[in-house]
């Protein structure tokens, strides 16, 4: 195969996986096998996913307004309030002021908001490991590999200009 019939398959395989997360394929699947954040089922997927952002910029050091969320999610700032009021009635997250400007309240995950994001975590795992089960190692190890790299990649090239 050509460079240009890769460069095309991978579109492909990068426009299915779009489709994929627009149609909320793991949360369905979530739903079909009773797995996942069981304690959290009734909440909406896009509550899971500002828990991920929060987790992300942690990671970083960071704790972010709804503000930044809104702006990380891509929704407006009424939804990004709605989503992180849901995760805080749920105790998934707690709000703290800002150390260095009293005005801005920070989103923290907390044990809870922790604690259902490692379910989620190893559902998603498991998701994985359930639809590579008759790969290679060399297959798995590749696609572990290369994909990070790619997203990396992707990410640098696409990032939004400062």
């Amino acid at each position: 195969m050509g460079k240009t019939a890769q460069i095309a398959t991978i579109e492909g395989a990068l426009v299915a996986l779009r489709r994929a997360q627009k149609r909320r394929a793991l949360a369905r699947l979530s739903r079909r096998t009773g797995e996942g954040a069981r304690s959290h089922a009734a909440l909406p997927d896009a509550v899971f996913e500002l828990l991920d952002l929060l987790a992300a910029a942690a990671e970083q050091g960071e704790n972010l307004t709804v503000t930044e969320v809104a702006a990380q999610l891509d929704v407006d700032q009424p939804r990004a309030s709605r989503l992180a009021g849901l995760a805080w009635e749920a105790s998934l997250v707690r709000r703290e002021a800002d150390q260095r400007d009293g005005r801005r309240s920070l989103l923290v995950l907390t044990a809870g908001g922790q604690d259902v994001l490692a379910q989620i975590h190893e559902f998603r795992r498991r998701a994985i490991a359930q639809a590579t089960s008759d790969w290679s190692d060399d297959d798995r190890a590749a696609l572990a590999r290369l994909l990070p790299r790619f997203v990396h990649d992707f990410g640098a090239l696409t990032a939004p200009d400062d």
